[in-house]
């Protein structure tokens, strides 16, 4: 007989890491639903950027609404929840950080609520950040590593992290946090710092007469490919025993390096084209980020294959590729 496939509940499908993971679990066979607030009113763009929105059941559920929740999971019924919805991005939550702590850690404790309170076998993934880290002055962080969030996305995740700790200890859940260090691709949106400077680098080699500004670059992170580390999230539920992990490269290099690759690759000197804004600045960041993978290595098999240079090269294609000649 043949096994029946699997069904994944994937919030937040319409964001970078939910429409590759979406592509990930599509080609291994599971059935994917993938939910928005309004699903109807939702473009997923990114999965009819990767081909497959054809292949993704949509949904509408608000990871808010406990209601919600509860009677999407009773409704899907899946094997497998991940939980990538909320906000994402660190600089705008300065500006609203009642709605990121919200729609990080509420939605996370509803989801962890309902999957108790419906006594389903379902794994659950969640979508942590080395945002929680703080600035390790040029330690590599672990799991073992404490927490020193800077910033209120950072702290919303931080909060999520133990709500995951708490359900598997208290009541038995299978529930992982994934705690991701940078992470990238043409998937992005041009807010997202990598974005706006591949884009922008793009058009000033297509003839655009603008600068590309932009707040510190002497900040170091360590820079991964997206398509990567969804893998690792799907690894993390296929054990035989829930865990947290770190994931990253292992490997740390500044933003100067990433503008600086981006150049490279359209064929300009970066520093013709780029300046500083001292208004660009957060009100507190993180100087230097780095990530210790070595866990992740041994227990799950995974390793990033991609580094920085290749993650450059790799936007500034898929930008050039989307341009009008």
């Amino acid at each position: 007989m043949t096994a029946k496939p699997k069904t994944a509940l994937i919030c937040g499908a319409s964001g970078q890491d939910g429409a590759y993971l979406s592509r990930l679990l599509i080609e291994k066979g599971y059935n994917v639903v993938g939910t928005s607030r309004d699903a109807q009113a939702s473009a997923f763009a990114n999965l009819h950027s990767l081909g497959i929105a054809k292949q993704v059941t949509v949904a509408s559920m608000s990871p808010t609404d406990f209601r919600s929740v509860l009677q999407t999971l009773q409704r899907v019924k899946p094997d497998e929840v991940y939980n990538l919805a909320g906000q994402s991005s660190v600089g705008l939550s300065f500006e609203q950080p009642v709605e990121t702590l919200e729609s990080i850690g509420t939605a996370t404790l509803n989801l962890l609520e309902a999957i108790r309170f419906s006594d389903l076998p379902i794994r659950f993934y969640s979508a942590g950040s080395s945002e929680v880290f703080g600035d390790t002055d040029g330690a590599p962080a672990n799991e073992t590593t404490r927490f020193a969030p800077r910033s209120p996305y950072a702290v919303a995740k931080a909060a999520a992290y133990w709500q995951v700790a708490n359900y598997r200890e208290a009541y038995g859940l299978y529930a992982c946090t994934g705690i991701l260090f940078n992470h990238e691709s043409p998937l992005r949106p041009e807010r997202f710092v990598t974005r706006k400077i591949v884009a922008a680098a793009c058009r000033i080699a297509a003839g655009s007469s603008e600068d590309l500004v932009l707040g510190n670059i002497e900040i170091q992170r360590d820079w991964g490919w997206a398509a990567e580390y969804v893998e690792a999230m799907w690894m993390m539920l296929q054990r035989g025993h829930p865990d947290d992990f770190v994931i990253a490269t292992g490997e740390t290099r500044s933003l100067r390096d990433f503008v600086a690759e981006v150049f490279s690759n359209v064929g300009l000197n970066w520093r013709d084209h780029v300046r500083t804004d001292r208004s660009l600045l957060r009100p507190t960041d993180i100087r230097y980020g780095a990530g210790d993978p070595s866990k992740a290595h041994s227990e799950l098999g995974w390793r990033a294959h991609f580094r920085l240079a290749d993650i450059a090269r790799q936007m500034v294609e898929a930008e050039r590729s989307t341009q009008p000649v």
